[in-house]
C-alpha cells in the first residue's frame, strides 16, 4: 500500500544545511549551525538522568521558545533574504532565538547559583568560570553568526532571535529561580515547592538540587560513590 499526496510537499529541513563545498570555514560553520539540535536530546538525557527542577525547566523554556518562535514567524510573515535558498519565513532566527535563550538561562544559573570546585587558587579559580561564560556566549554568537555566513537569515533577523532568546531566558531563570529564593513567601516561591513537592513529582522523583547543596549535589554524590567503590574494593582484597 503506497501514499498518494493529496497536495503540495514540504520538505523537513532540520539538518538540512547549504554550505560552500570548497571551504572547510564554511563546513565547520555547518556543522556548529546544527547545534541547536542535537541540545535537545541532551535536554532530555539530563532531565531524566538526573530529575533536577532547573533542568527540566531550562528545557521547558527552551520548548516554550520554539512555539514561540513559530507563532512569531507566521505572525510577522517576514520573507528571509532574498539571496537566501531556505524555504519559510525568516524572522526572527530559530537558531538564534535557541542559542540566545541556552546561553542566558546557562551563563545566569552557573553564576547565581552553581558553586565550581575550588582548585586552592582564586585567580586560577575565577579565570576558569570567566573561560566558560565566554566559551558558551562565544558557541551562541558562532551559531548566529553561522546563519548569516550560510546565506540563512539577515543580520536584522539574527539580532532579532538573539535578543528574544535572550530575554526569554533571563525571564524564565528570573522567575523559576532567582525571585522564589529571594522572596521564599512569594506565589512564585510556593508555585515552586507545589512543582517539586506535588505527588507526580514525587512520583518521578524531581528534586532541586541547587536549594540543599551549592554545586547540586555533585560532590556529595561523587564522596558517597567513592565510599562506597573503595568499601568494595576492601571487601575483593579479602
Amino acid at each position: 500500500m503506497t501514499w498518494t499526496p493529496s497536495g503540495p510537499q514540504a520538505s523537513l529541513d532540520l539538518t538540512h544545511v547549504l554550505y560552500d563545498d570548497d571551504s572547510y570555514f564554511s563546513l565547520a560553520l555547518a556543522l556548529l549551525t546544527l547545534s541547536p539540535i542535537l541540545l535537545m536530546p541532551a535536554y532530555a538525557a539530563l532531565a531524566v538522568q538526573t530529575r533536577e527542577y532547573v533542568i527540566i525547566i531550562m528545557w521547558a523554556g527552551q520548548l516554550i521558545g520554539e512555539v514561540l518562535n513559530l507563532v512569531i514567524k507566521h505572525t510577522v510573515k517576514q520573507a528571509r533574504p532574498s539571496y537566501s535558498a531556505a524555504n519559510g519565513y525568516g524572522f526572527p532566527s530559530s537558531h538564534s532565538q535557541y542559542m540566545g535563550y541556552f546561553a542566558t538561562y546557562l551563563v545566569l544559573h552557573l553564576y547565581c547559583r552553581h558553586r565550581f570546585a575550588s582548585s586552592g587558587y582564586k585567580l586560577l579559580d575565577g579565570a576558569w568560570r570567566l573561560a566558560l561564560y565566554a566559551a558558551i556566549i562565544s558557541w551562541a554568537g558562532v551559531v548566529a553568526y553561522s546563519r548569516y555566513y550560510l546565506r540563512y537569515h539577515s543580520p536584522s533577523q539574527i539580532w532579532w532571535g538573539l535578543g528574544i532568546g535572550t530575554g526569554l531566558g533571563a525571564a524564565t531563570y528570573t522567575f523559576a529561580e532567582l525571585l522564589p529564593r529571594k522572596r521564599p513567601h512569594s506565589a512564585l516561591a510556593k508555585l515552586k515547592t507545589w512543582l517539586v513537592r506535588n505527588p507526580v513529582s514525587n512520583w518521578l522523583q524531581i528534586r532541586d538540587g541547587w536549594d540543599v547543596w551549592a554545586d547540586g549535589g555533585r560532590e556529595t554524590e561523587w564522596l558517597r560513590w567513592r565510599d562506597e567503590w573503595e568499601r568494595r574494593r576492601v571487601e575483593k582484597s579479602k
